[in-house]
Formats: structure tokens, C-alpha cells, sequence
């Protein structure tokens, strides 16, 4: 992916409470993805993310740039050293910014062309959206490819 853009003043806060950015996001990964990103570093700079390690998979890399870059302050996150397996062309993923007015099922809708297919939405961004009913303008998500 690269270098991948984020609305620098949406998502959730994370920043404060006596630890730095990245100790913070290096934190919130290892919560949120535990064991799953072996040598894990995080470096924050002027907005920007910048990952490192090797992940055990294409879903947890993308999981991990997502996690990071929908925290308010990050406006870009840079995963060229973050490694992971190639996905095979039909497993690859779409990302996708939430816009206002957007539901789990619009978007479920426009991708499948089914809005009760949204539970594939929320099962593959678990780790970002803790409710369905609540996703914000500005979030970037991920759109999985059906089997």
C-alpha cells in the first residue's frame, strides 16, 4: 500500500495520558492485533504514521494501517516496512472512506449489492468499528471481497 491518507481530525482519541504517539498506537496494536505483528515499531512524526515489522498475514497488515491511521492526529500511515504473505488476487481487499449518511448496509449494498450482507463488513473491520450503528465520515474501512 505505501503511504495511505487519513482526516487527521476524525477517529478516536488515543493521544494523552502521559505516553507518547507511538508508544500509544504501538500499545493500542498489540491490543487489538496481539501477536499477530512480529517486531512491531511505531514512529510518529507531524501526523504521520510509520509501521514496522512483519505481519502474519495481508488482513492483519491492513488491520494494523487501519487501526492507526483512524486515530485523531494521524493524517498518513506509511507501511512500506511492514511486511506480510502477498494475498492471493482473489482475496484482495478494497478500502473504503465512509462518507455522511453511509450505514453498514449502504455500503453492504453498493458492494455486494445486498445490504444484509453487512455483517461481512463489520466481521472484517471488527478491531475498528466496535458497534455497526456507530461509523463515522471520514473512517476508513475495509471491503472484503465475498467468497
Amino acid at each position: 500500500m505505501g503511504l495511505v491518507d487519513f482526516l487527521k481530525n476524525v477517529g478516536s482519541s488515543l493521544f494523552g495520558g502521559g505516553k507518547d504517539e507511538a508508544e500509544a498506537i504501538t500499545e493500542m496494536l498489540n491490543k487489538e492485533l496481539p501477536g499477530k505483528i512480529a517486531n512491531l515499531k511505531v514512529e510518529f512524526k507531524d501526523g504521520e504514521v510509520t509501521l514496522y515489522g512483519n505481519c502474519e498475514s495481508a488482513e492483519v497488515k491492513e488491520k494494523a494501517v487501519l487501526l492507526s491511521g483512524n486515530v485523531k492526529g494521524v493524517a498518513k500511515v506509511n507501511d512500506a516496512n511492514l511486511t506480510a504473505p502477498t494475498p492471493e488476487p482473489k482475496d484482495e481487499t478494497v478500502f473504503y472512506e465512509i462518507v455522511k449518511g453511509d450505514t453498514l448496509s449502504k455500503i453492504a449494498k453498493h458492494f455486494y449489492g445486498n445490504a444484509a450482507k453487512y455483517p461481512v463488513i463489520f466481521e472484517a473491520n471488527r478491531e475498528v468499528i466496535k458497534n455497526p450503528d456507530l461509523i463515522y465520515p471520514g473512517q476508513k474501512i475495509r471491503i472484503p471481497k465475498l467468497n
